[in-house]
This record gives C-alpha cells, structure tokens and sequence, in this order.
C-alpha cells in the first residue's frame, strides 16, 4: 500500500480518497482526483492535503490505484 502522507506519492491526476476537515471525527472518506497539492512539507502525519478537481479540499487518506 502506498503511503498516503509522503508528498512524493501524490500526483495531479490520482485517484484517492480524501477526509474533509468537517468529518475527520466521522472519518467519512470523499473519493475524487487531485487537482492541487496543498501541502508544501514533504511528509504529512495525517495526509497530503489536496484540492480534488470537485473542488473539495481535504487529506488523502487512501490512493486508488
């Protein structure tokens, strides 16, 4: 399984699966393609943050492959 908080791993144009900040208690996950890559560090303990095309912002917690 590829690990979902190195930026490295995160490409524009990937499937994944996203938590929104609204349901992070919830851990309700959001699938979509990443867009942008928000976050500048190049690891994240709780997820890359990205833009999916849909416009929804969240932390990758799963990539679709």
């Amino acid at each position: 399984m590829i690990d979902a908080r190195q930026r490295k791993n995160i490409k524009e144009d990937l499937f994944v699966e996203i938590v929104q900040k609204h349901h992070q208690q919830s851990g309700e996950l959001t699938r979509g393609i990443v867009s942008k890559i928000l976050t500048n560090s190049t690891r994240h303990p709780h997820g890359i943050k990205v833009q999916l095309k849909s416009g929804l912002i969240g932390r990758v917690k799963n990539i679709i492959e």
